[in-house]
């Protein structure tokens, strides 16, 4: 019971960036895929003496949000539904929703996968240590759209109404640490309307001319193809990285992380690296062939390819791990704690929080 309030909990104070991105979910179970549901250990050819023993494919369950944090998966979903992985048993699944994801790790019915970046922090705690972040995935996909050609800088933005969505969570802290560092008093300097979904912003930026909102990709770009006049005034990651230049501590803002049950890391670290050398290659594909990831993203029902070939080359899909994830991550993490602890989980995590090959 203790377990399940806590992850409610860490559920209403870590919403989604990308949850206008979608409904429902798709599975999708690679080529060689093992016993439903369950891991399968590695097991050893016990050959004439001598012989080297050879291990057998591991079930890999790999879960994702609908975005961006699944787009830099697609070729890898490609080559696993085609039978191409031979390696290990990939089982993908594509959730719509933050809580399935995050009700998967708990229960110990997915092994990998991509969350929000505070998210993660918070399920180490929740967990007692129980998942181990493996990389980042994606940086800041927040930018500051408006209807017109008013806003050139964050100067810009004093007076202003601003609509939102994501108060108490991710957006919040972004927007507010953004603000605060240039001078300008969220509380005081701008009016911070919130809104319940991105849709909800939408369709107040399209009511006023010269209106300001808050907006994650990919959802800046189906906006767009409603309405000529939306433009991208700030994106906050460049922002938030103008901010950092020249810290001894520098941070980024990110948007999700790759993380694994720390149980999973622990039994079966051969196929946890493999994972990670098929994913960095499936980003490096999906950002060198924007049309054709595009095409896939679509096929998995992520976003529609249209908006996806529009939408990839602003999502900021990346992939980072050892020293810079932990630097860049950790960073992240203190700027949140700093603002409201409970946005990680109460604490920032330990060295145990942040894997290394």
């Amino acid at each position: 019971m203790k377990r399940v309030l806590s992850l409610l909990c860490a559920l209403c104070l870590t919403a989604s960036l990308l949850a206008g991105c979608g409904t429902g979910n798709t599975e999708n179970n690679g080529g060689n895929a093992g016993n439903e549901g369950g891991n399968t250990p590695p097991v050893s050819d016990q050959g004439d003496a001598g012989e080297e023993q050879t291990a057998q494919p591991v079930d890999v369950r790999v879960t994702a949000l609908k975005g961006p944090t699944a787009m830099g998966m697609v070729e890898m979903m490609r080559q696993a539904d085609g039978g191409e992985l031979t390696d290990n048993n990939y089982q993908f699944t594509i959730e719509a929703a933050t809580d399935a994801v995050t009700a998967a790790l708990g229960q110990g019915t997915t092994d990998i996968a991509a969350v929000p970046a505070n998210l993660a922090s918070v399920l180490y705690n929740n967990l007692d240590g129980g998942v181990q972040v493996l990389a980042i995935n994606t940086l800041g996909v927040l930018y500051l759209v408006e209807s017109g050609d008013t806003v050139q800088s964050v100067e810009d933005l004093r007076g202003r109404t601003i609509y939102a969505s994501g108060k108490g969570a991710t957006p919040e802290y972004a927007l507010n640490y953004i603000l605060s560092q240039n001078g300008i008093d969220p509380a005081a300097d701008v009016t911070i309307e919130w809104k319940s979904e991105h849709a909800e912003c939408l369709a107040s930026l399209l009511a006023e001319e010269g209106s300001v909102a808050m907006l994650p990709q990919p959802f800046v770009t189906t906006a767009q193809t409603k309405s000529d006049s939306i433009r991208v005034a700030l994106d906050l990651t460049e922002e938030w990285d103008a901010l950092q230049a020249g810290s001894e501590t520098p941070s980024a803002l990110l948007t999700g992380v790759v993380v694994a049950r720390t149980e999973f890391v622990e039994a079966h670290p051969e196929a946890v690296s493999a994972f990670l050398d098929h994913y960095k290659a499936s980003v490096e594909y999906v950002n060198a062939n924007v049309a054709e990831a595009a095409q896939l993203v679509g096929s998995y029902e992520i976003v529609t390819a249209e908006v996806a070939e529009r939408a990839i080359p602003a999502c900021n899909i990346v992939y980072i791990d050892g020293s810079e994830m932990r630097e860049k991550l950790s960073g992240y993490l203190n700027v949140l704690f700093e603002q409201n602890p409970q946005s990680v989980g109460s604490q920032l995590p330990g060295d145990d929080f942040y894997y290394s090959r």
